[in-house]
């Protein structure tokens, strides 16, 4: 008998060795794409990135790295992105636990009172106490715990990637923020410094007109220029504010001031490296999510397939059994069993099939979802290099722009003081000045942002 058994275990533990040598999950591989042309007609073959740099040696000026800082701690979104990885975290764990398996104890007293009518000798009555430990495990013979678990590691890959995306996209919308409000600045700097002129004009006119050499429309002309200019100065404090709360929103705050420096402190590196298009699949995070999603969207296809084919699930229990408490720890009172079986589904009212179907779908719509997201990041690479060469461009000759009208308000001046220039010629000289005083700062302000949007569309800011 004893043989017998031996012999069955033998031929069940061979089974069980051939299935799961006819595992049916396969191997993730990564997907090969494409990724010359990405930046346009930008080829390099040089591997320095500015997504390498740190953000600290990107963003120099003071008060904008305290307020980066503050915004990594206090960011609600990041702190969101942050307990998604914790709960990603969580099912990587239980899926790596349900290839274990499950173990209970168990304290139990059942009494039963059995039917005359069926139990005409007895006994009527039956006590018994229960004392015990059960296990179950399901044998991964074809892999969809193991596809399980993989499925799980690459959401939490995933989940970490987004937190970095989240980190890259902060960092990029705080300092665009910071420029646009010291742009601001600048601006209203510049307006308050043009109605002062202006002032100075409406009291050159008056003087010019008690000797004949203007007339009165001179002035109202000259007072309308100094109120053109004037009225926008309530609208720029009104933006400034707007900005400091987008600001405060950013860093988890309360609408409130925000300290700062100038547009003219703030300084950026001229070497704009972006390294080879290949790079973006390891440093743009999102990107790297997308890309996890298809190896998660591969793994659930693998757990679906595992559907089709037989489960093998071994059961154990081991304890002790008596009628009353007194026995119940007595040798004679121990009682286990074990049991082990295979099941096939055969009609499961199409749920398996539509698993895989819609597995299999999602697998495709990851794939592609990746592929557009990688289409974007080099779109956005090669619009922020456009955006920064034309903001080069711009700020030489909004220079030289500059230069002359200077020169030409102060030639109008002179000339309309001697009578050889209209008042109309001065007020066009000065309001073209004004024009393009706001133009530069805009000009500033695109080179400026053109190298953070570069920045974040290489990836960089969460390394």
């Amino acid at each position: 008998m004893r043989t017998n058994s031996i012999k069955q275990v033998v031929f069940i533990a061979g089974l069980v060795t051939l299935l799961i040598s006819c595992n049916t999950s396969r191997h993730f591989q990564r997907e090969t794409v494409k990724t010359d042309g990405l930046y346009g007609n930008a080829t390099t073959s040089d591997t320095a990135n500015l997504a390498n740099k740190p953000w600290r040696e990107l963003f120099t000026e003071p008060y904008l790295q305290k307020l980066i800082q503050e915004g990594l701690t206090n960011n609600p979104d990041l702190q969101v992105a942050v307990q998604k990885v914790v709960e990603a975290e969580a099912y990587f764990s239980q899926g790596k636990a349900a290839l274990l398996p499950g173990i209970s104890a168990n304290v139990n007293e059942n009494y039963i009172r059995n039917s005359k009518d069926l139990y005409p000798n007895g006994p009527y009555e039956v006590n018994s106490i229960q004392l015990g430990v059960a296990a179950s495990w399901e044998i991964d013979l074809w892999g969809k715990l193991s596809s399980a678990k993989r499925a799980a590691y690459a959401n939490l890959l995933a989940s970490d990637a987004g937190k970095k995306a989240v980190e890259t996209r902060l960092i990029s919308n705080i300092v665009s923020a910071y420029y646009t409000l010291v742009g601001l600045d600048a601006k209203l700097a510049i307006t308050k410094e043009t109605v002062k002129n202006n002032i100075d004009l409406v009291e050159t006119m008056k003087v010019l007109k008690e000797s004949g050499r203007v007339t009165g429309a001179a002035i109202v002309q000259s007072e309308a220029a100094r109120y053109a200019a004037e009225v926008t100065i309530p609208d720029l404090e009104q933006q400034i504010r707007e900005t400091e709360n987008t600001i405060c929103l950013l860093l988890g705050r309360t609408p409130g001031h925000i300290e700062r420096g100038t547009l003219d402190e703030q300084a950026l590196t001229s070497l704009l490296r972006t390294g080879v298009p290949a790079q973006l699949l390891d440093n743009r995070p999102d990107v790297m999510q997308a890309e996890f999603a298809v190896m998660n969207a591969f793994e659930t296809t693998n757990n679906a397939r595992a559907y089709f084919y037989p489960a093998l699930n071994l059961t154990a229990s081991t304890g002790f059994a008596a009628k009353d408490f007194s026995n119940l720890l007595n040798p004679t009172s121990f009682a286990a069993n074990v049991i082990g079986g295979l099941a096939q589904p055969l009609f499961n009212k199409k749920i398996n099939t539509a698993r895989l179907k819609i597995a299999k779908a999602q697998q495709e719509e990851a794939l592609l979802n990746f592929r557009n997201a990688l289409l974007k990041a080099g779109q956005e690479v090669h619009n922020a290099l456009g955006s920064y060469e034309s903001s080069v461009q711009k700020i030489d000759l909004r220079q030289k722009q500059l230069d002359a009208l200077v020169k030409s308000v102060d030639y109008t001046k002179e000339l309309l003081t001697y009578g050889s220039a209209t008042y109309i010629e001065v007020l066009n000289a000065q309001t073209s000045l004004f024009s393009a005083q706001l133009n530069r700062v805009n000009d500033r302000l695109q080179q400026l942002n053109a190298v953070v949007t570069l920045y974040r569309a290489l990836g960089g800011g969460w390394k």
